[in-house]
């Protein structure tokens, strides 16, 4: 089967600084795919270059079987490829209503466009109290929630989330995390999730992917990312970690 996303031997530059090494990924439709790496990997970098924010120098990135890079981003939004950006990023001065509107901006059909807005106020009741709200006078987790939902309105074939437990307490990312299951199990969602919180992350997600240094160093089925030592050792803070965990994961050289 096809993936629904197909990332080949990308290569992206920040200036003169290679921030992608040739990296390769799939997604394929219904699944959660997972990108680990500590500040600095490159991952944020990826997905903007997946939205068309940024032009990759080499590589491919198809999407349902077709080349989109080098695409506007608009174009690639109208695909159906949603990015939930660092930071959140909503409208202040709008109201969570508006804010959710603007999501839609691609879309005609206002009835379904009504049905999805109470698709995502039951999904995050709190939206649905706050709708007449400016989102800039929302805390950080209800802004992460719209930020969600307004993605969700143009109701995407693939959804870009980028560093969703950012600036949120554990309680709060749980919250949030469960209900990007729900979407996922429930209105069947795919997404690539970018994420530091290892341990969420990869609860949530079918596979996984780890990057440092802009390369893609380990791939495997999230069940046995979460179990592998050096893993446990760097990103879940198990098994005697600290340099000596850190010595470890620099050696595994032969990832690549």
């Amino acid at each position: 089967m096809s993936a629904l996303l197909e990332v080949r031997n990308l290569e992206t530059f920040y200036g003169p600084i290679m921030a992608i090494r040739g990296v390769s990924l799939e997604v394929h439709k219904g699944q959660v795919v997972t990108v680990l790496g500590a500040n600095g990997a490159g991952k944020t970098t990826l997905l903007k270059t997946i939205s068309g924010i940024m032009d990759p120098e080499k590589g491919q990135i198809l999407f349902e079987g077709e080349e989109i890079q080098g695409k506007e981003p608009h174009q690639i939004v109208r695909r159906g490829i949603v990015q939930v950006p660092e930071g959140r990023e909503v409208f202040p001065l709008l109201t969570v209503e508006e804010n959710l509107a603007l999501g839609a901006y691609t879309r005609t059909d206002r009835a379904e466009i009504a049905r999805d807005r109470d698709m995502v106020f039951s999904y995050f009741p709190i939206l649905a109290e706050r709708r007449l709200q400016e989102a800039g006078t929302m805390s950080g987790g209800q802004q992460q929630m719209l930020a969600i939902g307004r993605g969700l309105m143009l109701r995407p074939k693939i959804m870009l989330l980028d560093e969703p437990s950012l600036g949120l307490s554990p309680l709060l990312t749980q919250e949030i995390f469960s209900i990007l299951k729900r979407l996922n199990t429930d209105e069947g969602v795919t997404m690539m999730l970018v994420e530091q919180n290892a341990a969420v992350a990869l609860d949530l997600a079918d596979h996984g992917y780890v990057m440092e240094l802009g390369r893609i160093v380990m791939s495997d089925s999230a069940e046995k990312l979460a179990a592998s030592e050096d893993i446990q050792s760097f990103y879940l803070g198990h098994a005697n970690e600290g340099a000596r965990g850190e010595r470890r994961w620099k050696k595994r050289k032969t990832w690549r």
